[in-house]
This record gives C-alpha cells, sequence and structure tokens, in this order.
C-alpha cells in the first residue's frame, strides 16, 4: 500500500470528491476532477523515468539531491545481561547536488555497460536503502536496462530464487549484505545461474578469494570510473521508451514465494502523477527522510516523486531514525535530529511504536503533568475536528513530543498497511496531519489517497486518484454486495494506466488471472481486499478475503479486525490470531511489550527472566483477561475474542521472516512457527 499527502489544510469530507461513472453502487469511480479521462503523465512529453529525472535536473541542477550521513566511528556497548550492541557516533549529513548525481548515474551506466549489461536484459539490486541505490536506479532507467529489485531482508532461498527466475547476469548489493545474507566460499556456486557480476556499495573490504572465481567481484566506485574511461563515457546508447519494461518488483509477500511484478514506464510515470495531484505544495523547500525499504513500492515512488519537484533527500534506517534507536549511542543525535525532515512516509507499525513510545513518556510524568497533557490534547483535537490548528497548544504541549522526529514535519505519508482510527488522531494531534493511502505492487502503489486535512476522518482512504478508478465486485460468501446498507461493499478492483503488466514469467498461470483488459482497453488488477464506497466516493478497506475463515459453527471471523482491535492496548507490541475451520475458537500469538508485562508481571508476584516471563501460565492468563477487556470495549463478538494465547518473547522483524518489510504478518511462516503452540492450544480442552 502507498501514500500521499495533500497540502490542503481544511477540505470538508462531505463534499464530493469521486462519482460512479455508471450511476451504479458498484462504479466504476472516478475522481470528480478527472470523471472524463484518466491521467497519463505529469509533465507534458515525459513519459519514462529516464525523462523525468532529466526534467528534474535541469530545473534544480545545483540544489542538494542525495544526503548521507558520516560514520565517524563504531562503538560496542556492553548491556548489564552481557549482552554486546554495536553503536554508531554519526556526522553531519553531506549533499550531492542533482548535477552531481546525474554525472554519477552517467558514470556508472556506462560502466554497466563496460561490463558488459545489454539494454533490455534484466539487472538486480539486493541493497539497503541509501544513496547508491537511487543512482543504480537512474543509471538502469536511462540506459534502458530493466530493475529486478529484491528486499534486503529477504533470505538467501528467495533471494536465488529471485536472481535464477530474472535470470540477471549483474547484482549490484553492499558489503554488509555480501558480509551477512550473501556470504560464500570458494567450495560453493551460490546456487544462482547465470551470475557473472557483484558490484557492491560501502567502504568495508571484500575478500574476493571468498567467492567462486565465476563471479567478477566490483566495488561500485570501480564500476563509475571504468563508466568514465573515453571509450566507455563517449559511446551512444538505447533509451528507453514508454513501453518498456522498468522495475520487476519481488514482493515479500504474505503468503507463498515471491512474485515479481512487472512495471512499464508508462505504469510509474502514471502512478506518480495521481500520487503527485495530491500534493500541490511538494517542493524544494521540503526535506524528505528515506528509510523505508528502497525494494517496497511506497519508499520507491516515494523518492522518485520527490526528486522530481526539488526535494531534499536524506538517508536513514530504522536503527539511525531518532535519538532513540538502537544503533545511535546514549547522548547521540538520531537522523530526524539532524536532517529536521519536513515529510515522512511510515507504515503504520511504525507510527503504532511512536504512539506507544509517547503514551509510555506519559506514564511515567506526575499526575499534574499527565493532566495538563490530556486536557491539551482534547482541547486541540477539539479544534481539529473544527478544522483548526492550535499553535499555544503546540508550543505548549506538542513541541517536545514533534521533536522526536526533528521538529519540522509537517506532513506524515501512511501506508503499507491499514492504519488505526486511535493512532491516526494521536499523531493528527501531537503532530501534524496524516494522509492514508491505499495501492498496491500490482497498482505501482497508486489507488486511492486520502486528503490531507485538519478534520481527522479516520478510517477511510481517500478517493481514487485520477490516475486510476475503482469498482466494487460482490462476494456474496463473504456478506459483502454493491445492495449493502448504508454503503455499497465489496471486493476492490482498481483499473488504470497504472496497473502493471502481470507477474514475472507466470503467463498462463492462475496468479495472472487477477489481471485482466476490459473491451475498452483498460487494466485491471484484483486486490483480493474488500472495500466499501462512502456517499463523497471515498473509499474505507473494511476486510481481506484472505483474512476471513468460517469457524465450526458457521461465523466468520475477520482476523485483521480482530489484531487491529487488540493492538490498541499498550501491552501488546504485535499480535497474530489463528484460526482452524474445525474448531469453534481462536486462539493467538502476542508480542508483549517488555516494559508493561514486566510491570504486569511485579503486580502478580511474578519475577522471572524475560524468555520465563513469557512461558509463565500465569502471564498468559494476566494478558488473556486484557484481551477479554478490550474486547468488551470494542464490542467484538463472543467468537471473535481469541480463548486461548501463547507468548513470545522474541519480537517479529523482517529479519524473522515472520512479517514482510512492511510489517504485515505472514501467517503461512506465523502458522509453521508456531505448529506446536497450535496443536497444544487446540489440543487441550
Amino acid at each position: 500500500m502507498l501514500v500521499c499527502v495533500c497540502f490542503v489544510q481544511v477540505m470538508l469530507p462531505q463534499c464530493e470528491r469521486a462519482r460512479s461513472l455508471s450511476g451504479r453502487p458498484e462504479g466504476p469511480y472516478r475522481a470528480v476532477e478527472r470523471a472524463d479521462a484518466l491521467v497519463t503523465q505529469d509533465f507534458e512529453g515525459v513519459d519514462t523515468l529516464d525523462k523525468l529525472f532529466v526534467h528534474a535536473v535541469k530545473r534544480f541542477s545545483q540544489a542538494s539531491c542525495l544526503g548521507t550521513r558520516e560514520v565517524l566511528s563504531e562503538e560496542e556497548d556492553k548491556q548489564p545481561n552481557g549482552k554486546i550492541f554495536k553503536k554508531l557516533v554519526l556526522g553531519d549529513y553531506s549533499w550531492m547536488t542533482y548535477e552531481e548525481v546525474s554525472q554519477a548515474v552517467e558514470s556508472f551506466g556506462s560502466g554497466l555497460a563496460a561490463l558488459g549489461q545489454q539494454p533490455h536484459n534484466t539487472i538486480a539490486i539486493f541493497c539497503e536503502t541509501r544513496a547508491e541505490w537511487m543512482i543504480t536506479a537512474q543509471a538502469c532507467f536511462r540506459r534502458n536496462f530493466p530493475l529486478v529489485t529484491m528486499y534486503a531482508t529477504l533470505g538467501e532461498d528467495a533471494v536465488a530464487y529471485g536472481l535464477n527466475q530474472c535470470g540477471a547476469t549483474h547484482l549490484i548489493t553492499s558489503t554488509e549484505l555480501l558480509r551477512t545474507k550473501l556470504k560464500v566460499h570458494k567450495a560453493t556456486d551460490i546456487a544462482v545461474s547465470g551470475l557473472q557480476h557483484v558490484i557492491y556499495a560501502g567502504s568495508d573490504e571484500v575478500c574476493h578469494a571468498d567467492y567462486p572465481q565465476s563471479l567478477a567481484m566490483h566495488s561500485m566506485q570501480e564500476v563509475m570510473e571504468l563508466g568514465t574511461k573515453p571509450e566507455n563515457l563517449s559511446k551512444e546508447y538505447e533509451r528507453p521508451t514508454a513501453s518498456d519494461l522498468a522495475v520487476v518488483m519481488y514482493t515479500s509477500g504474505s503468503t507463498g514465494k515471491p512474485k515479481g511484478v512487472k512495471m512499464q514506464h508508462n505504469n510509474l510515470i502514471a502512478g506518480m502523477a495521481g500520487q503527485c495531484e495530491r500534493i500541490p505544495g511538494l517542493g524544494s523547500q521540503d526535506t524528505y527522510i528515506a528509510y523505508l525499504p528502497l525494494a517496497h513500492v511506497l519508499e520507491l515512488t516515494a523518492e522518485i516523486s520527490c526528486v522530481s519537484y526539488g526535494c531534499r533527500l536524506g538517508y536513514s534506517s530504522p536503527h539511525t531514525l531518532t535519538d532513540q534507536s538502537s544503533k545511535i549511542k546514549s547522548g547521540g543525535k538520531g537522523d530526524c535530529s539532524v536532517l529536521k525532515p519536513t515529510l515522512i512516509a511510515a507504515v503504520p507499525e511504525i507510527m503504532d511504536r511512536i504512539c506507544k513510545n509517547v503514551n509510555g513518556k506519559l506514564r511515567e510524568m506526575s499526575v499534574i503533568q499527565r493532566t495538563l497533557f490530556k486536557v491539551g490534547y482534547n482541547y486541540k483535537l477539539q479544534k481539529v475536528s473544527q478544522g483548526a490548528d492550535s499553535p499555544v497548544c503546540n508550543m505548549l504541549f506538542f513541541k517536545r513530543v514533534n521533536l522526536l522526529l526533528g521538529g519540522c514535519v509537517r506532513l506524515m505519508l501512511s501506508g503499507g498497511a491499514p492504519l488505526s482510527a486511535s493512532t491516526q488522531r494521536f499523531m493528527n494531534v501531537c503532530f501534524c496531519p496524516v494522509a492514508v493511502g491505499y495501492g498496491l505492487t500490482e497498482t505501482c502503489g497508486a489507488g486511492t489517497i486520502s486528503e490531507c486535512y485538519w478534520i481527522p476522518v479516520t478510517g477511510r482512504v481517500g478517493a481514487p486518484l485520477i490516475c486510476s478508478e475503482i469498482k466494487l465486485r460482490d462476494w456474496p460468501e463473504g456478506g459483502y454486495t454493491s445492495q449493502d446498507k448504508p454503503h455499497p461493499r465489496g471486493e476492490i478492483l482498481i483499473g488504470g494506466p497504472n496497473v502493471a503488466m502481470g507477474y514475472y514469467e507466470s503467463e498462463g498461470e492462475g496468479e495472472n488471472d487477477n489481471f485482466w483488459v476490459d473491451e475498452a482497453g483498460q487494466r485491471w488488477f484484483c486486490t483480493g481486499d474488500v472495500g466499501e464506497v462512502h456517499p463523497d466516493g471515498c473509499l474505507q478497506i473494511v476486510d481481506r478475503k484472505k483474512d476471513l475463515v468460517k469457524l465450526q459453527a458457521g461465523e466468520y471471523v475477520s482476523l485483521g479486525k480482530v489484531e487491529a482491535a487488540l493492538k490498541n492496548s499498550p501491552l501488546i507490541d504485535n499480535i497474530c490470531v489463528y484460526a482452524s475451520s474445525d474448531q469453534n475458537y481462536l486462539i493467538s500469538f502476542v508480542v508483549p511489550n517488555q516494559k508493561q508485562l514486566t510491570e504486569l508481571a511485579k503486580k502478580n508476584g511474578v519475577e522471572e527472566e524475560w524468555e520465563e516471563l513469557c512461558n509463565h501460565t500465569k502471564m498468559e492468563e494476566e494478558v488473556l483477561k486484557v484481551i477479554k477487556e478490550i474486547a468488551v470495549t470494542s464490542k467484538m463478538e463472543r467468537f471473535e475474542v481469541p480463548q486461548k494465547i501463547r507468548l513470545s518473547s522474541e519480537a517479529w522483524t523482517p529479519e524473522t521472516g515472520l512479517v514482510t518489510d512492511a510489517f504485515k504478518l505472514k501467517r503461512k511462516e506465523l502458522k509453521n512457527h508456531y505448529i506446536k503452540d497450535i496443536e497444544r492450544l487446540y489440543g487441550a480442552q
């Protein structure tokens, strides 16, 4: 999923945003300003990603473009329990101008061509989010090398699967990933056929002897130097056309093997044109902090969109984002504090963490301080609901909170998964307006985006972008139809020039049945999500077909809905609800908040180490009590409430393989991971 923002401070939600072209409740729905025809590009004649970057360089040549913080030193921090964590001491950001980035793009593309990379042949990137990633992407776009993207958190088997399927001969990675995820020895063959060149970014040394002789190892700097040689730089090369393949993006999907989504230049151009239409104030005065995975469509299109309008992009990581981040030395400054971004994109999991962090600090304050904060919060919430701001409250109550993200953030972008109403309200009041969007990798991240107004209309993801339209398809088995009251509901279909061309090398397979072309030549994608359309034409996501499970007695349970309600508890950092169709009750796996659970344990006279605490029967009972209390206040049905739980001492991160890079649950992997617990919880009647 993806988001963008609108800088208009007050937009009344009752105004018509989209309308049904057919007049029927199922649609298709289009934005009112583009009911006649969908938009395909943002700038006239700019129909490829190569032209889009060239257009930006001409306008902003001497402005700062890509920024990276200098690593001054790395230190070891020994914890009381004996564990050692590496901490970084970081300097200021150093910047490349648009012109300097363009020169690096030209040199690197020339060097890749000198190493034998051919137009229309795929080239793979398996790398963390960093400036070299964007330089690589722009070089590939310029030289018509289709870029195959893979998450840095994918396991070795998934990487090998993607490389073998796409047939790439060149791989761009980093010294860190070479040392960890791609570490091989001379005796191995890396399980990838056809790979010839590995190009790595980073300053660490790489021992070429550790890798098969069949692989030529190069630093990115060496390839750039090769590219600047006159005989290479002077060679003419083929530029892409709008219909050429630009990106094959391997999803870190929540089920099965990763799938490579094929995106043409015109698909991405159309999608970003729709997104940018909702951000009319975007410009060179803005600074965007880049830390989400660039292999995710949310981050890739957000960064390219920002560059198109002259923004500065400062690179970061989840480990160095704030002063409290895991790799920032105590007393040091996180990237937000140094960069002071005006724009931040985040998946809901990160926003939930920010809210719980702030609320945790509030609980440590005195009763008077908490009371004053609550008065300020409620007052501003009232002003926000009237379409206004409260500068006095911002100064008295929320200034210190804002400093967590640098103090200058004016807009936040939420995507990747549904954002809870309580988190959205909290972020709107304590930080800034939050825009929520909906889209998929298969639609180049574009679909709908909420207008960014102070009035907190929560739970909705906005109207269709001007590049896309949506339809609802009845799903009677799940109880959703276009005739539902008060709003039509159904499975969401997205159509438009932003819809990708299908899955890589999956022609004729069932997966590609989700893509089709209608009689008018419009491409469509069936999302598998269930939504309802409000009278103003805005969409709300209400369910997902794969999340709906039928219990033994015939009741349908939406696992995602239950999880969203229970995650509002400060005691629960993450939760996965599981249901078996041959059982009449739910069970759940819970990652508890360590501080909250430890405090709860002390109240109940339980004092154990963390792992033993999570395996303690008494603590399972206490957490289950909290879950049942939330269920009552959330007005959940009896059959929706988990009856048994398993506490996990280990957090679920993309590195564990239990969640995607957008922190969506991988239900199949979670089931396999907890299979013995499932048997125990369902077996012990």
